[in-house]
């Protein structure tokens, strides 16, 4: 019988457990629908990313303890996106397809004006044979010595104009370049008032003289040369010459850098400050900045309003008094947190640098044994760094966390870098130095550092050049750079003429002394 009152009750305990997952199932769903109203989810691959954020790309989801378990975690991911994320995402598709318009119709229309230009000179020599060839005079020795001229200089202006005009574009920039703009309607009108010529003084009249028509198209290889030289100076030479001394500040944590600059535009000046970022500065980590909100944050909190009037006299200025003094010793309270912070960082580096070097003599025994394997069993790089890593991954983990930087080097990142190190024969300090000292943007992932859209905010015009005092901003998602622009001073010098004789000078010794 007692058997049997305990079956029972094991069964209305099991039968009012299922009602509650029931019921908590009902929940779940009813909340599911009342959400789906106001947000969609999206289910995108891993290859292609929505949004240029690493917050919201579809990669391949690492799991934070590959130290200890060595394995990586892929497959699609959901994201939940509002409906101003779709509106932004919409907006920026239109920008970067209207970009991408913008970018090949000034190529297509560099192409056809190069075109023109190139064919006009031919045009000039072959019309006269097409249109009157009974009317024209013999050309002499003098004349077809001319075509070779012509052959070259066109050869020399093709390759000059494809070195100048027609490289890879490093950026779309918010205006047009004003003095490409103005050398290519240099260019347009020069081209245009040689045909006017040409149609009224020579194909109306239909001039017999085609030595004088070979001449001319001559002259218009020899002034075309002329103004690719003049495209030279302004576009390249122009602003090689140092005039301003520009500071570069990172809005988020202070970073600094100073570059010396031509006679540049704000635009070109901004590019050019872009590529000095990706190159010269660390690597911008959102990590180290939380721990100082989160400190400001704690010593916040720990301030508090009293009402005085709801209390006595004394005893609120006791408590004002106590939390005074709690306050005057948030300095110590961050001193000590940041020696123990080093400390552990010293700690986490040579617990790294010992696993590191021991994986590294293990690689070497393992090179002396393959020496002595046939050529079928040599082990490849790759799989010499997949087999030693798991004997480093938990040291470099606690490294990189207390660090700050497990988000900027993923597990296949780590395995690559060991396997370029292995196959170069570079040492352990060699290997570790990319993750003991944080390295420029340029070294990291470029899909996950590397900003796509800079915006330029400029109180004065882009186009408009460089002065002293000028001051922009170049936004991108997490942060912006601040940029202050001076004028390098003019350097007066002058030169003071020492006489040779005047370092002459005479010993005089008596004749007491010993010498």
């Amino acid at each position: 019988i007692q058997s049997e009152k305990c079956f029972s009750g094991f069964l209305s305990y099991i039968f009012v457990l299922c009602f509650r997952e029931r019921s908590r199932d009902r929940h779940k769903s009813r909340s599911k629908d009342s959400r789906s109203e106001k947000s969609v989810t999206i289910n995108t691959p891993p290859a292609e990313p929505l949004l240029g954020d690493s917050s919201v790309r579809g990669e391949p989801v690492q799991d934070d303890n590959w130290g200890e378990t060595t394995t990586a975690v892929t497959g699609t991911s959901e994201h939940s996106l509002s409906q101003e994320d779709i509106v932004r995402i919409t907006k920026d598709l239109e920008d970067s397809v209207g970009l991408n318009c913008r970018r090949y119709l000034t190529r297509t229309l560099a192409v056809i004006l190069g075109i023109l230009v190139l064919l006009t000179p031919l045009a000039f020599l072959v019309l006269p044979h097409l249109l009157w060839p009974d009317k024209l005079e013999p050309c002499g020795t003098a004349c077809e010595g001319l075509y070779i001229s012509v052959a070259f200089k066109l050869l020399i202006l093709l390759l000059a104009v494809w070195g100048l005009f027609f490289r890879p574009p490093r950026a779309s920039l918010p205006r047009v370049f004003a003095f490409r703009a103005l050398l290519s309607v240099l260019v347009l009108l020069f081209v245009i008032s040689y045909w006017l010529f040409y149609a009224v003084r020579i194909l109306e009249v239909q001039d017999p003289d085609y030595k004088g028509i070979v001449q001319y198209a001559v002259s218009l290889v020899d002034a075309l040369l002329f103004i690719h030289y003049l495209a030279v100076v302004l576009l390249e030479l122009r602003q090689l010459q140092p005039c301003f001394s520009v500071c570069v500040t990172r809005s988020t944590d202070g970073e600094t850098r100073h570059y010396n600059l031509g006679q540049l535009s704000i635009q070109r000046a901004a590019l050019a400050i872009i590529e000095h970022y990706y190159s010269d500065f660390p690597v911008h980590n959102p990590a180290l900045l939380s721990a100082s909100k989160s400190r400001a944050a704690k010593h916040l909190a720990g301030l508090k309003v009293y009402n005085v009037d709801g209390l006595a006299h004394s005893q609120s200025r006791a408590m004002i008094a106590a939390a005074a003094r709690r306050r005057d010793t948030s300095h110590n309270e961050l001193y000590y947190e940041e020696a123990e912070h080093e400390r552990r960082v010293r700690k986490r580096k040579a617990r790294l640098v010992v696993a590191v070097e021991e994986a590294f003599t293990h690689i070497k025994r393992m090179q002396e044994e393959e020496q002595k394997k046939s050529p079928g069993d040599v082990m490849d790089p790759r799989e010499a760094a997949q087999a030693i890593f798991p004997s480093m991954a938990r040291a470099l983990q606690k490294y990189l966390r207390t660090t700050k930087q497990q988000h900027c080097h993923s597990m296949e990142s780590i395995q690559q870098h060991l396997a370029f190190c292995i196959t170069n024969n570079m040492t352990p300090k060699a290997f570790l130095e990319s993750y003991l000292t944080p390295g420029p943007t340029l070294q990291y992932n470029r899909d996950r550092w590397l900003a796509r859209h800079w915006t330029l905010i400029s109180e004065a015009s882009v186009t408009s050049g460089l002065r002293d005092g000028s001051v922009f901003l170049l936004k991108c998602v997490d942060f912006s750079l601040v940029i202050a622009a001076k004028r390098i001073p003019f350097v007066q010098m002058s030169e003071e003429y020492i006489d040779p004789k005047s370092h002459k000078f005479v010993l005089r010794l008596q004749s007491e002394t010993s010498v």
